[in-house]
């Protein structure tokens, strides 16, 4: 399997090249050549398969001919220990929980799988590898957990200072080591621009080794497809019929992942795009214009995203037409007062509680069931204890931590860093 750049402007790439370039040299994203159609006896089967045999199907057509299948065998192990069950709200209307992973997040599973997918690669480089990575709450959390102690990697962390949740800057800021995180006095988008500016320098890349752990890097998204599969497989034969995924949306790259899936043959119904106040791509499927705009900070922040990277991939995956997108994905945007009254109103009706994420994710589930059948699974993205004080202030009731993490005291760690881009460079420089 080869990767091309969106902007077509430099040759095919492999996997591994892809993964460590991060992005090409003309500043677009890269995309496998092909989208592998699974056959119709893996779906047959779907259902009695556990999480890592799904994901190893899934996974293995991308990498082929790079990674054995042995060693791609212990890299899906690895990646996919903890469980991501499907959790019935309502009649019809299910949460797909993403948050049992070790940051209680969904981008557990991607950052694990690049985490692993590099180390595999770096065992034979004498170089060490610097990852940067954008976030704007929980890819930075997910990264610094899968990363952490792995040998001959570097983690930079950039993050928008005031903008992420305690809970959230307290994963990314306390492990040390080989993880260090700089507060960005500025937005998520100026943490991506810095990213993308820095791979983008031939300087630095010349003297630095650098790849990307943001949903830009194809090792990051190909293994979120694994499981909208799994979902499906967890469904009853009468609900696959109708399957509608509602995808809490920031950068996008949870939603490329889906269309990813159902490309290779996942007979999905429906997507939801739903957004926050950051609505650039519900307004291009309401309206056919793309007009990114600067980030606003919300209650749910790991959506906090004006001008999303993966949009292009999804352009791609909708063979650049207007009409193919809208046919596959529908778009809402809800405000954080519409967002906190969803958890409060879910809460005492269901008895489940939503996260923020999930909360915007639940509304436009709920507004496209309206007017439209069909058995709906909301991407539930982030445990709610991550939000710990929004949330228990909407169902006035504690939420208790999940056994398997432990609430960390240890200290801050953090530089503070302002949006100047020579000021960056010199610090990856002097690394």
């Amino acid at each position: 399997m080869k990767y091309y750049s969106t902007n077509q402007e430099v040759p095919p790439v492999t996997f591994r090249e892809a993964i460590f370039k991060g992005l090409p040299a003309d500043n677009g994203l890269f995309m496998p050549e092909s989208i592998p159609v699974l056959p119709s006896s893996f779906f047959e089967k779907i259902s009695e398969l556990t999480l890592p045999e799904i994901g190893f199907e899934v996974i293995r057509p991308f990498v082929l001919g790079e990674i054995s299948d042995n060693e791609l065998n212990e890299i899906i192990q690895s990646t996919l220990s903890f469980d991501i069950p499907l959790v019935k709200i309502k009649n019809g209307v299910y949460a797909l929980e993403l948050f049992h992973g070790p940051t209680l997040a969904f981008k557990d599973v991607g950052a694990r799988f690049l985490a692993h997918a590099l180390s595999h690669f770096t065992k034979k480089e004498e170089k060490k590898l610097t990852v940067l990575v954008a976030t704007s709450g929980d890819t930075g959390s997910a990264v610094a957990n899968g990363f952490h102690k792995v040998p001959g990697i570097e983690v930079i962390i950039l993050y928008p200072s005031g903008k992420v949740s305690e809970f959230q800057e307290q994963q990314m800021t306390t492990l040390g080591g080989n993880i260090t995180a700089l507060e960005l006095d500025g937005t998520f988008d100026d943490c991506q621009a810095l990213v993308k500016q820095a791979f983008l320098d031939k300087e630095l890349q010349a003297s630095k080794n650098l790849t990307s752990a943001n949903s830009i890097n194809m090792a990051r998204l190909l293994p979120q497809s694994v499981y909208y599969f799994y979902a499906w497989a967890q469904l009853s034969e009468q609900e696959k019929e109708s399957a509608i995924f509602s995808v809490p949306s920031g950068n996008y790259g949870n939603l490329s992942a889906g269309l990813i899936a159902q490309l290779m043959g996942l007979p999905v119904k429906h997507f939801l795009a739903c957004s926050n106040a950051n609505d650039t791509v519900p307004m291009y499927l309401w309206n056919q214009k793309f007009e990114p705009k600067p980030s606003v900070a919300t209650i749910s922040n790991a959506m906090d995203v004006g001008n999303p990277s993966n949009f292009v991939r999804m352009l791609h995956l909708s063979e650049n037409s207007y009409r193919t997108m809208i046919s596959r994905i529908t778009g809402y945007a809800y405000t954080d007062h519409s967002t906190l009254d969803a958890i409060r109103k879910t809460y005492a009706l269901t008895g489940y509680i939503l996260d923020p994420h999930g909360a915007v994710g639940y509304l436009g589930l709920s507004d496209y069931l309206k007017a439209n059948e069909g058995t709906g699974i909301v991407l539930e993205t982030a445990h709610p204890i991550k939000f710990r004080n929004t949330v228990e202030h909407q169902i006035l009731r504690e939420i208790p931590m999940p056994d398997h993490v432990l609430e960390t005291k240890l200290e801050k760690k953090s530089i503070p860093f302002n949006f100047d881009y020579i000021q960056f460079k010199n610090f990856l420089l002097d690394l």
